[in-house]
């Protein structure tokens, strides 16, 4: 037991010492710095991972990416969720649906398809030395869900849970190399992007405008009824790369 003890101490200081060469341990969620350590197990190079973006958008305010991977096949840009029960939704729908306690509970969520787009079309809007560059968008569901019924058919969007991150990865990385325009124009943004979430001020703002707009926390309903329901994959059904 003793030597179980001292290795899983010997494992979670590896883990952190691996997350702090690209964030720090306190930042963020848990859910998102597990993704940074499966991309870094996975190889993807330190200096290409960013995590914790606040991007400006060209109206003044502020989106939070959880993490942003600069890669030789494009863009990859995650969006984190951490849920419990049954998720329902689809790429048109305004919010998804959770659903607890076999289907006694249920919460609305705003459609994290449609966010990740958000974000990747403000990530666009602050590169234009780099129009065409491809940008993959990856929602990763942590905690104990389970997709009930759930489709995607949206190009280069992938929806999974954690244990296809390192897949999905290497399914993108296959992909033609991109045509960078310019590559320093995307780290530099990325990079200042991080910084921007150790500003107070831009923090709160954004925090502010995802409330306004619905998107911080799932709203609460109750339901009695479930519609037929069917087992997910590992993927979300989806069309073709760049």
């Amino acid at each position: 037991m003793i030597i179980g003890v001292v290795y899983l101490v010997y494992v979670k200081r590896k883990e952190r010492q691996l997350i702090e060469q690209v964030t720090p341990i306190t930042r963020g969620e848990w859910s998102e710095r597990r993704v940074v350590l499966n991309l870094l197990k996975g190889g993807i190079n330190p200096k290409a991972i960013f995590h914790d973006l606040y991007i400006q958008k060209p109206n003044g305010e502020y989106t939070q990416v959880d993490v942003a991977v600069a890669t030789k096949a494009g863009i990859i840009v995650f969006e984190v969720k951490d849920y419990s029960g049954w998720i329902f939704g689809n790429e048109h729908q305004r919010y998804w649906t959770q659903l607890l306690a076999y289907g006694k509970e249920k919460h609305r969520f705003y459609n994290p398809v449609m966010q990740n787009s958000g974000h990747i079309q403000a990530i666009r809007q602050c590169l234009p030395q780099n129009p065409g560059i491809p940008i993959y968008s990856v929602i990763v569901f942590f905690g104990n869900s389970e997709f009930k019924n759930v489709t995607c058919n949206a190009n280069n969007t992938f929806i999974i849970y954690p244990r296809s991150i390192r897949q999905v990865v290497a399914e993108i990385l296959m992909q033609p190399n991109a045509n960078y325009g310019n590559k320093y124009e995307i780290m530099d943004v990325f990079a200042k992007a991080v910084q921007n979430g150790n500003d107070p001020m831009i923090v709160s703002s954004q925090i502010n405008s995802a409330a306004y707009y619905g998107r911080n926390t799932p709203q609460s309903t109750y339901t009695i009824s479930l519609n037929s329901l069917f087992r997910f994959g590992r993927f979300s059904h989806r069309r073709g790369f760049w």
